[in-house]
């Protein structure tokens, strides 16, 4: 007989699989619906020039910029564990739910191959634990979704190893996470899994029903991907999304002069934010992928890099409506 703390485990698990079901691709194109979500990331002065707004404030701008729902950042200066008790917690989520607002995932920050050179610090089981910490957060706040990163690459370290730290990381995180009924949401930001096909491969051998993506279309843009490619990547990963993430970008040369030969040398280009649809990022071809699987999750929209126009009050509103105005046109 299964003990009863192992027995409620597997229930809550097998709960959180059949809610997910729900919440991922339905593969039918009708029902498709835009649902639109602001990530506070973009009111958090967290790169140059850009304006900080308290929770509060960020939470008013959101509804008054007409998004359906926000994305809250789970780290100081916003929605850090460490600075919400439980009364924080409850006032939080009334005013949330008193704006008519969805709370809709907690962006956490992870890392899972940081310390990989000190094998004595077990950084694997901190983050875990921090997941953790996250997902309980969450519940109290009334989401079930929380998004997290796979690892950066370090050099000198075998990939293999790298990539096996990352797949135990996830599965000690979901399995943290699913005792408060939280999912986790795995984005296509750092090195490890950046690839559709190598996440696809690494969220099968996570094999964890409550372990999904939010698979966004700003990475495999920069991997060179064209309108075809991205199409089919958003095929292969709709039976995990949940979650994606929009944000556009330019690109503008970096030139290194160089005394020696009297020229200049081309080196990699640096990334500048636009509003959604002025950038590089195909995404008319990416809203039409998201129709054709049948996408049940929300659209954030962020604010993370410098931004065309600065980064004061006025130009964030301006761009996040202006953006709002074109996700919701390719629902149309």
């Amino acid at each position: 007989m299964l003990k009863p703390v192992v027995a409620a485990s597997i229930v809550c698990m097998l709960c959180i699989g059949n809610s997910f079901a729900q919440k991922t691709p339905t593969g039918n194109p009708s029902d498709f619906k835009i649902k639109t979500c602001l990530h506070s990331v973009s009111y958090a002065g967290v790169w140059r020039g850009q304006a900080k707004l308290t929770v509060d404030e960020f939470l008013v701008k959101a509804k008054e910029l007409g998004y359906d729902g926000v994305m809250l950042m789970a780290k100081r200066p916003h929605v850090s564990p460490l600075d919400y008790d439980e009364a924080a917690r409850q006032a939080l989520r009334r005013r949330i739910e008193g704006l008519g607002l969805e709370l809709v995932c907690l962006a956490g920050y992870t890392d899972f191959t940081a310390g990989s050179d000190k094998l004595g610090i077990p950084n694997v089981e901190i983050q875990a634990a921090y997941v953790g910490e996250l997902a309980r957060l969450a519940r109290d706040l009334g989401t079930d979704v929380v998004r997290v990163f796979t690892g950066y690459e370090r050099p000198d370290i075998p990939y293999d190893r790298q990539y096996a730290t990352v797949v135990e990381g996830l599965r000690l995180a979901g399995k943290e996470a699913a005792k408060y009924g939280i999912t986790l949401a795995v984005q296509n930001h750092h090195d490890i899994g950046a690839h559709h096909d190598t996440m696809l491969w690494l969220l099968n051998e996570v094999n964890l029903p409550n372990v999904k993506a939010a698979y966004d279309p700003w990475t495999p843009t920069l991997q060179g991907l064209g309108a075809d490619e991205l199409r089919a990547s958003v095929r292969k990963m709709a039976p995990y999304m949940i979650h994606t993430t929009a944000a556009d970008y330019v690109r503008q040369p970096r030139y290194h002069y160089s005394r020696n030969l009297t020229n200049f040398l081309e080196q990699g280009t640096v990334l500048r934010a636009v509003p959604l649809g002025k950038g590089i990022i195909d995404y008319k071809t990416f809203f039409a992928a998201l129709r054709e699987i049948g996408y049940q999750g929300y659209i954030a929209y962020e604010m993370c890099e410098v931004l065309d126009g600065g980064g004061d009050i006025e130009n964030l509103d301006r761009t996040a409506k202006e953006s709002l105005a074109c996700i919701k046109s390719r629902g149309e």
